[in-house]
């Protein structure tokens, strides 16, 4: 059995404050990846930085404050990888992939993008540049008998069921046609499986994120844009997806929810 966890912490400071350091000594998981730890590991407490029992790899940005990806694994990792070959991302703090036995695990933190600016364009070269390196991967995978898991904040969601006010959201980033078309090829030309959609095709959500803003959280408005995303062998061995979603807005140390799979041998 391989169980994996995904979040986007939203600060790890902050989170390690407010119960990330709780969640982290209780979960039953083998692997957990992070997203915006938006921190140097020098610079988090002992109980992220270097837990008992877990093994870190951790990909931090230039940009000082942002970004920031980590995988947390209980096995060793053979092989860390920090990016995927394209300049301008190498050191963004955005993509960091751990080989384990038989698994290539990464941690992705894909731009969110804002219609109209530099973002949305940066958006847009890291999906242009990010797609062949995933149909390189699982090309080396298969070859090597290996299969390939990338999880983490998408920042896109692909279907209308995907989010709670899709109507007034489709001309905003994160619900644009083209990038709904993206994942289209993700899961088309590059062959991976959306493994929380293969376990419940119909949704609506089950949502992931929810803004601070309003009422979001109460109101379950959300956006399900935190993924796992699987070459189809690993995808078949997905026996349960569980979002945990917190009890009570007060309970929350992230705006997103860890999205847990467990796969069978």
């Amino acid at each position: 059995m391989l169980t994996v966890s995904t979040v986007n912490v939203n600060g790890l400071r902050a989170a390690a404050k407010k119960g990330f350091v709780e969640w982290l000594a209780a979960t039953e998981a083998d692997v957990v990846c992070c997203q915006e730890v938006r921190a140097e590991l020098d610079e988090l407490p002992s109980e992220v930085a270097a837990p008992e029992g877990w093994h870190v790899a951790h990909a931090s940005s230039v940009a000082k404050g942002r970004n920031g990806v980590m995988v947390f694994s209980r096995i060793e990792p053979e092989l860390v990888r920090i990016g995927f070959g394209e300049a301008e991302f190498e050191d963004s703090g955005r993509y960091v992939e751990v080989h384990l036995p038989g698994v290539i695990v990464a941690s992705l933190y894909l731009p969110s993008g804002d219609v109209g600016t530099p973002r949305q364009d940066e958006k847009e070269r890291f999906m242009a540049a990010f797609l062949p390196y995933l149909v390189e991967l699982r090309g080396k995978a298969e070859a090597a008998g290996s299969e390939v898991l990338v999880v983490g904040d998408w920042n896109i969601a692909h279907a209308e069921v995907d989010l709670k006010n899709w109507k007034t959201n489709r001309k905003n980033s994160g619900f644009l046609p083209e990038e709904r078309a993206w994942m289209d090829r993700v899961y088309g030309e590059a062959g991976y499986v959306d493994v929380q959609r293969r376990l419940d095709p119909e949704g609506p959500g089950p949502y992931t994120w929810w803004s601070y803003r309003g009422k979001a959280f109460d109101n379950d408005a959300g956006w399900r844009i935190d993924l796992q995303v699987a070459t189809p062998g690993l995808a078949e061995r997905a026996k349960l997806a569980v979002v945990e979603r917190a009890e009570t807005y007060a309970e929350r140390w992230s705006d997103h929810a860890p999205v847990t799979v467990t796969y069978s041998d």
